[in-house]
């Protein structure tokens, strides 16, 4: 707080300062600029700003300090100035015209009120028109602005049609202020300072307190930051409850009680049309926390429309986009905005072939897009192409080497290709960089659990929670450590925690499946195995593992198995589980025509991979079994040849099955094998 008009206080001369600027002075306090016929004050409210100006003077007086001023030249212009200073050294005087249109700029529409300074009639021309031109002149009426309404705090703007002319019109009592650009729909702005007020205990993270300073105020960004204020005061209170009645794992069916209320209010405004994009924004929010889906799409669409700049919007939208129909019935505003929402709705819909079209277009537009780039690298590792994903995250820490953003992706991507030396080094880089990002928790925990400490891995995972609760990959990775652990419930709780956040994240519905097989459960696992496979169907491993589930016991249900193999195989299964496990199963139920065939295709795609090993021998010597049943004894003879390469009994084998060929004997003597 600022000292009352007791407080001890002198006037000291300054001096020059040409090219000061506002990060040269202390952050920690409040500071009050002023400069000779260009006074600025900024405060909390006027009482305070007539205080310390009332103090200084009073005690100026009653000690008989004169006030030294300095003559000083900024920019080759005549400038007098002042500096008021406390006993402790506390600065709250600024002087110089550089300093002070630099901290208007600053400011940004901050609270501009006055301190009574009389006029100095002998400033130089030139040095007066250069003030001119960037605050209005001083009425000299006298002070009846200062009242605690702020009603006498409106700022004058230009107005359509006026010619360019600014309004040369000054608040009473020598009040100076900059204007600043505000929307059409707040052109009149009735309690700026409140709204400063306001906006510092925002800032500060005390919703209610400030909510409660904007209840009278009617300006449209007033109603806003209130009931965003809180909004967010009901979900502290909501995260809190949730901690104290079930713990931090626990569930609970705590809801935000300012729902209610703020829906009333802003469905009102709505109606009314006194509402803008950001009320419509949090409008749209609110109906989603209620369950209104359908309405909060069409409430975030129409604030999207009016204002396309608003990101959070856009991904509160993305949210409630949960099918491509949903996507693409959506009236929309043709904007760039809707290019990056598009793609990004892409991605979280699992369609990334679409997702990495439209982001490389825009990156044909945005060159040096290292948001483009990264999202690209997603899209890549999400269609498994590892290794192109790898070079651009790398070349992006190339150019950024102190990148937080979506490394976590990057680490999962040297877990999955276990490059130890990698992932160590990105690890240690965000820890120094930044160690209490979730982000950068989760690179660490990767980095642990790759080397087999899972228990450490959990502890990052958990930190990483601590920081951000809606995590999604810390609460889905974590799932996959405590499997590893074999600490089923707790695996259990992190995946279902994961599905509350999102529910189309089937990772965790996997893992889910992994963890109730691993309970002899096969019932459940095919459930959670049949979520992920209609969230993620072209991705080979969740058909692998349905039917896996489906071929042991105690279902062993080989048909429904093989449907599920069928699958896979048409998913591109880099494995080569699928092709292999068909033709096991064909060959179990008599299947002898289909067995070959897909034996045949595992073999090709083998030979063009160079993989060698049992699978390879098995499916000779099944291919030379069959190809001699079926009389076609060249063929036979080719595979059984290619068996005599190996030292197993698989040599001998294929030595019996060519003395049982027309002709074969005397090819094996021919040999001499």
């Amino acid at each position: 707080m600022f000292p009352s008009k007791k407080t001890s206080a002198y006037v000291t001369s300054v001096g020059k300062y040409p090219s000061a600027k506002l990060s040269d002075f202390p952050t920690d306090s409040r500071r009050i600029f002023s400069v000779r016929n260009f006074p600025l004050l900024t405060l909390l409210s006027v009482d305070q700003g007539r205080d310390i100006v009332s103090g200084a003077k009073e005690q100026k007086d009653e000690e008989g300090v004169e006030e030294k001023e300095d003559t000083t030249e900024v920019n080759n212009l005549p400038v007098e100035v002042m500096e008021v200073r406390f006993p402790k050294g506390d600065v709250l005087g600024i002087v110089g015209n550089e300093l002070l249109f630099h901290c208007v700029r600053e400011l940004h529409g901050a609270a501009e009120l006055l301190v009574g300074i009389e006029q100095d009639k002998t400033l130089h021309t030139a040095a007066a028109a250069t003030v001119a031109r960037a605050t209005p002149s001083s009425s000299g009426r006298p002070q009846e602005h200062l009242r605690r309404d702020g009603s006498s705090f409106r700022r004058s703007r230009l107005r359509h049609g006026s010619g360019g002319e600014a309004l040369a019109v000054t608040p009473i009592g020598g009040i100076s202020y900059v204007s600043t650009p505000v929307p059409v729909d707040d052109a009149i702005d009735d309690g700026g300072d409140y709204f400063l007020l306001a906006k510092s205990y925002f800032d500060c993270k005390e919703y209610r307190r400030a909510a409660y300073v904007l209840r009278g105020q009617t300006s449209r960004k007033s109603v806003f930051l209130r009931c965003y204020a809180l909004y967010l005061a009901g979900e502290k209170r909501r995260e809190e409850e949730m901690i104290e009645l079930e713990g931090p794992m626990g569930r609970s069916d705590v809801c935000n009680r300012e729902l209610v209320h703020l829906e009333k209010e802003l469905s009102a405004l709505r109606r009314s049309g006194a509402i803008d994009s950001f009320s419509l924004y949090l409008y749209g929010v609110v109906l989603r926390d209620k369950g209104c889906e359908s309405l909060a799409r069409s409430v975030l669409v129409e604030s999207v429309n009016n204002y396309p700049w608003n990101w959070s919007a856009w991904s509160e939208l993305q949210a409630l986009c949960t099918t491509p129909d949903i996507l693409n019935n959506l009236n929309l505003k043709n904007n760039w905005m809707k290019d990056f929402f598009i793609a990004s709705a892409y991605l979280e819909l699992k369609m990334y072939n679409e997702a990495l079209a439209k982001y490389e277009h825009l990156l044909g537009i945005f060159l040096f897009s290292d948001y483009i780039q990264a999202q690209i690298a997603t899209a890549r590792y999400n269609l498994r192409e590892l290794d192109e994903a790898d070079v651009i995250f790398e070349e992006l820490l190339r150019i950024d080497p102190y990148r937080v953003d979506s490394m976590d992706i990057y680490s999962n991507i040297l877990y999955a290709k276990e490059s130890f030396p990698s992932l160590s080094f990105l690890a240690h880089r965000v820890f120094l960089t930044d160690k209490y990002r979730p982000e950068s928790c989760c690179i660490i925990a990767n980095y642990y659990s790759l080397k087999g400490l899972h228990e450490k891995s959990v502890i990052y995972f958990r930190r990483a929670l601590k920081l951000n609760r809606k995590y999604l990959s810390a609460w889905t990775l974590m799932g996959h450590e405590y499997v590893e652990m074999k600490n089923t419930p707790a695996a259990i709780d992190a995946y279902r925690r994961a599905i509350d956040i999102n529910p189309r994240d089937f990772r965790a519905w996997y893992g889910l499946g992994q963890t109730y097989e691993m309970m002899h459960m096969p019932f459940y696992a095919l459930y959670y195995f049949r979520k992920s496979a209609y969230l993620q169907p072209r991705d080979a491993r969740l058909w692998v593992a349905m039917a896996q589930c489906y071929e042991n016991a105690p279902l062993h249900m080989l048909e429904e198995a093989i449907r599920c193999y069928a699958r896979a195989a048409d998913c591109n299964d880099r494995e080569g589980i699928a092709l292999h496990q068909l033709a096991k199963l064909h060959s179990q139920l008599g299947h002898s025509g289909q067995a070959a065939f897909y034996y045949k295709k595992d073999l090709d795609k083998m030979e063009a991979e160079d993989r060698q090993g049992p699978n390879m021998i098995e499916a000779l010597l099944f291919l030379a079994r069959h190809c001699k049943a079926e009389k076609r004894m060249e063929e036979a003879e080719m595979y059984c040849t290619r068996l005599l390469d190996y030292t197993g009994p698989e040599r001998e084998t294929a030595k019996s099955i060519l003395q049982g060929l027309d002709g074969g004997s005397a090819r094996f003597s021919f040999t001499g094998l």
